[in-house]
C-alpha cells in the first residue's frame, strides 16, 4: 500500500544537495503544470507540493519519494 500524505505533514526526500525536509502544502490528484512541466497525478498516485523547512523552495514529488518525519 502506498503511503498517503496530507497537508501539514512533515516529510523528507533526497535531492541533489542531500536530504531535505519540509511540509506538505498541497496535494494534487490530477495532472498539473509546475515549473514548465506537466506532472502526472491520480487519486491512487497523488503528487505533493512541499515547502522546504530551510528555504522558500517549493518542490513537487510523488509519495514514493517521500518519507514521513
Amino acid at each position: 500500500m502506498k503511503t498517503k500524505f496530507k497537508i501539514g505533514d512533515k516529510v523528507s526526500w533526497n535531492s541533489e544537495a542531500g536530504r531535505v525536509s519540509g511540509t506538505v502544502i498541497k496535494v494534487h490528484t490530477k495532472d498539473f503544470d509546475y515549473k514548465g512541466y506537466t506532472h502526472h497525478a491520480t487519486e491512487d498516485d497523488p503528487q505533493y507540493e512541499i515547502k522546504s523547512s530551510k528555504t522558500d523552495h517549493i518542490a513537487a514529488h510523488k509519495g514514493a519519494a517521500l518519507t514521513k518525519e
